[in-house]
């Protein structure tokens, strides 16, 4: 009877272990999704955060010359790209045609004391009424990442 009464005991416990085990298990799978559920969301929003202060720090003043807009060109959105072998030496520019336009551009990059540190001259051609990105890229030594300002002429 003894040896019955432990054996019972010794079974009921298990069961208990054993589903106190699941609870347990499930409880804490809920608990890491909804902790992984709001780390996402702050990371998610941090990023965010840190991606606006970047691009508001490495605002650069960016100018297209009056010849140029009197030919028809306008500047929309420009970026500040990265190569696979250097940091931001791609300036990416949104050009507007609001005429035919088929000639060289000078850019020309100068830093926050107004020194000149990069120059690139590239035939740009588009037909009105179009507008599209173009990719400029700078040599190796160029990082346009900077404070500063950039001339289109």
């Amino acid at each position: 009877m003894k040896k019955a009464i432990s054996i019972l005991m010794t079974l009921s416990v298990l069961t208990l272990a054993l589903s106190s085990c699941d609870w347990a298990k499930d409880k804490t799978k809920k608990a890491v999704n909804k902790t992984g559920e709001i780390v996402g969301k702050t990371g998610s929003e941090f990023g965010e955060g840190i991606y606006k202060g970047v691009k508001k720090t490495f605002d650069n003043d960016v100018k297209i010359s009056d010849q140029l807009k009197e030919k028809g060109l306008e500047l929309g959105e420009v970026l500040i790209n990265s190569s696979n072998s250097t940091t931001d030496n791609i300036l990416t520019a949104y050009f507007i045609f609001n005429d035919n336009f088929d000639q060289e551009i000078t850019i020309k990059i100068f830093d926050e004391n107004g020194k000149e540190y990069g120059r690139l001259t590239e035939k740009l051609k588009g037909e009105k009424g179009n507008a599209k990105h173009f990719d400029f890229t700078f040599d190796k030594h160029v990082n346009i990442g900077k404070k500063g300002s950039i001339t289109i002429e």
